[in-house]
């Protein structure tokens, strides 16, 4: 059974897409991390988003794998252990206009299908819903107030990195949320956009407990058979 979680930056889907996964008893799979890592190793290699042909080599030379550890996972990028630095303000503004990449988008996809052949998945993303996982039996997508969205994406980088580092974004960071959702949506290659047929949650004013209730109430409702 495939559940995914879709949404904007900053809606809370990771926190929540963790809970679901860990109620239900399903394997959480953020493909966020997996576009980060990506973005992580571009970045590295100096290639321009105008070479084309580079950067064709350079998707086809990406090695991304998960280690699973109790209830946290580690992310590589062929041995090296990009958990933390996938999360840095200068990975975070690159993220988006490196995932709209059509080759980008192509390689990784693949890897996310390849992931969900056996058993029971949470995945989380942007396009998860309508392009990836567009049979998914449960598809849920979240939405928040912009203001609400950069509240919690400055707090979540204040509390991971000293504050002198990313005191400059402070001003920024709902224009660079706008900016993202704009780049996002209205990428040819699958854009962030609500499934017809998915169940819509806006997080503005929820407790994270509360978001979670209400994915798993839906669930078990229309799935009763396939939850343990």
């Amino acid at each position: 059974m495939i559940i995914t979680i879709d949404g904007p930056a900053a809606t809370g889907k990771t926190s929540v897409s963790r809970q679901v996964a860990e109620r239900l008893h399903f394997t959480y799979f953020d493909t966020g991390a997996m576009y980060r890592a990506f973005t992580w190793f571009f970045l590295k290699s100096q290639v321009a988003v105008e070479q084309i042909e580079e950067l064709k080599k350079l998707v086809d030379q990406f090695s991304f794998r998960i280690e699973t550890k109790g209830h946290s996972k580690k992310y590589f990028v062929e041995d090296k252990d990009v958990t933390e630095e996938i999360r840095s303000y200068l990975v975070t503004s690159h993220v988006s206009e490196v995932s709209a990449i059509d080759c980008v988008r192509s390689k990784l996809l693949d890897i996310q299908r390849q992931y969900a052949i056996e058993g029971d998945f949470v995945f989380e993303g942007r396009d998860l819903g309508t392009v990836v996982f567009p049979q998914a039996e449960i598809k849920i997508f979240l939405t928040a107030d912009p203001c609400v969205r950069a509240e919690r994406r400055l707090a979540e980088l204040l509390a991971q990195y000293p504050k002198e580092e990313i005191e400059l974004a402070r001003q920024s960071m709902l224009a660079d949320l706008l900016k993202r959702d704009h780049c996002d949506s209205n990428r040819l290659n699958a854009p962030l956009k609500c499934p017809p047929d998915a169940y819509r949650i806006d997080t503005s004013t929820l407790t994270l407990n509360e978001v979670v209730e209400q994915i798993i109430q839906f669930t078990v409702e229309k799935y009763p058979e396939k939850i343990p």
